[in-house]
This record gives C-alpha cells, structure tokens and sequence, in this order.
C-alpha cells in the first residue's frame, strides 16, 4: 500500500508539473517581440494610462523586456507633456472662444446629458460651459476613473518613463503634445458633440469597465481588450478613424526605422493602438514581421 501511495504520489506529481508548464506555456502578458530576418528587436507594450498601486509590481516579463532595451519611445515624450508650457497648451485649446458656451456649441440633448451628470459628480455647471465638448468628455471620463481609484501617475507609460529617466535610458516620443492636442481640437464641432454624448451615455458602462479592462490587460487577454476599447469607438468611424487609424499609420515609419537601430526598442503605447485590425500588431503582421506575444 505504501509503494502504491508512492507511484500514486509520483503520478500525481508529475501531472501536477505537467499543468503548471502547460498553464506557464499559455500565460500571456500584454507585450508582443517583433522582429525581421536580420533586424533588430522591437518590444510593443499595450498602455493603460491610468493604474492602481494593486497593478504593481509588474509581471518580470516586461521588466526584463524593458532593462534589455536601450530605448524607450512612447506616443509622446512624457517630458514634454508634464511641461507646464503644454498643460497651459491644454487649457488655452480646450477652453471655447470668450463669445461661445457649451450650452450654445452642443444639442439639447447632449447639453441636458451634461447637466445630469455633472451634477451627479458634485460640480458646479457653470464654469464647465466655457469647455469644448472634446475636453469635457476626456475631463468627465478621467474623473470616472480616478473615482473608481485609478491614477494618471500609476499609468504604464508614466511608470516607465519615470523608469527611463532613473536609469537615464533615451526616450522619444512619436508624436508631439501639439498633434495629439490637434487630433480632438480639429474635430468638427458635429464629431466633438457626438464624443461628448456617447462618453456621457456610456458612463455606466465605462465605470464597470475600467478595472475589467485592467484585469485583462495584466492577463494579458488582447481578445478582452480590444472588445472593450474597440466596442464603442467603432461605431463612429470618423472618431475612430482619427484617433486610431491614422495616428498608428503617421507612426509606422518613425516604427519601422527602429528595426533598424542598434539595440532592442521598448514600445509603449495605448492598449488600443495595439489591438484589432487596424492595430500595429496587424499591421507589422502584414508586413512581414514576426510578432510574439510574450
């Protein structure tokens, strides 16, 4: 009886490690190598902009993705943008001429959405009605995260840009703060009002999302990911279409060129400029690399 609790033990154990290696083997994080015959390597890491302190430490995987690398490049360099000249940028773009309010820029309907949840979050209305409908959605929705605990400083971008700085790792950014600005503040007024009502209509649904779309994130679940960034923006495909497509096709260029530096690249952008079909994984698929989750 003892040899058979013995064998019987040893089965168990070996199917035991069989499971974990076959779990290990289909964990994933949200990182992806990329590479071509002869290039160098190239790591692309999805961004969620905004984290809680329960996201940290981060999976080994992408630490020692990022302290191979000798490069860090992100959609904008975080030094610009945390310059007080781009955050008085913000606010002058954002804020609508002295002569227009809210109220007069936007639909009824949407306006009444305004007021609703405004008043639901405690603020007072009438100073909110000198700002552009783009920069009331982006101000409204990084408040619904920030009550649900998720801060812009705990951010991925932000955690390896501070990362990049300590170690005195280079950092470039693929766009400027001008062009990101000029991306919403472009916008048709048409386009601005329907952002801000499907942000405002959708609020329920983004606060159940946000620490749903964290929790796939760090599983890595790009399938989860896409359907909840993807799901909404779809449905409006010039927004779509300006916010990600062409953004991710201005940026392929300045993406490829990094095949060809010296040294391995670390990648760190939105989660949602890397799923889908319009998504830089697709895309460097199409052309050729050779893309692997990691």
């Amino acid at each position: 009886m003892k040899r058979f609790a013995r064998i019987t033990g040893f089965a168990a154990l070996a199917i035991l490690v069989s499971l974990t290696e076959t779990l290990q083997a289909q964990e994933h994080h949200f990182i992806w190598r990329a590479s071509k015959a002869g290039s160098s390597v190239v790591y692309f890491v999805g961004s969620v902009h905004m984290l809680t302190k329960d996201y940290y430490p981060l999976s080994p995987v992408l630490d020692q993705a990022f302290a191979e690398s000798n490069l860090l490049v992100e959609e904008a360099d975080l030094g610009e943008m945390l310059a007080p000249g781009s955050q008085l940028q913000l606010l002058s773009k954002g804020m609508l001429a002295a002569n227009q309010s809210l109220d007069r820029v936007v639909k009824p309907a949407t306006y009444a959405l305004v007021a609703k949840h405004v008043g639901a979050l405690g603020m007072p209305l009438e100073p909110l009605k000198r700002f552009k409908p783009w920069f009331l959605s982006l101000t409204i929705l990084g408040l619904e995260w920030q009550k649900a605990g998720f801060d812009p400083d705990l951010g991925l971008d932000k955690h390896f840009y501070d990362r990049a700085q300590t170690n005195s790792t280079p950092v470039q950014g693929l766009e400027t703060v001008a062009y990101q600005l000029s991306r919403f503040d472009e916008m048709p007024m048409d386009e601005q009002d329907r952002m801000l009502a499907e942000s405002l209509s959708d609020l329920e649904t983004e606060r159940e999302n946000v620490t749903r779309l964290a929790d796939a994130w760090r599983a890595g679940d790009a399938p989860t990911v896409e359907q909840i960034v993807l799901q909404g923006l779809k449905d409006d495909p010039a927004i779509y279409q300006r916010l990600l497509v062409d953004r991710n096709r201005n940026w392929l260029p300045a993406i490829e060129a990094l095949f060809t530096r010296p040294g391995r690249t670390f990648v760190v952008v939105g989660a949602a400029h890397l799923v889908g079909p319009d998504g830089l994984i697709a895309v460097l698929k199409a052309k050729g690399y050779q893309i692997q989750q990691l």
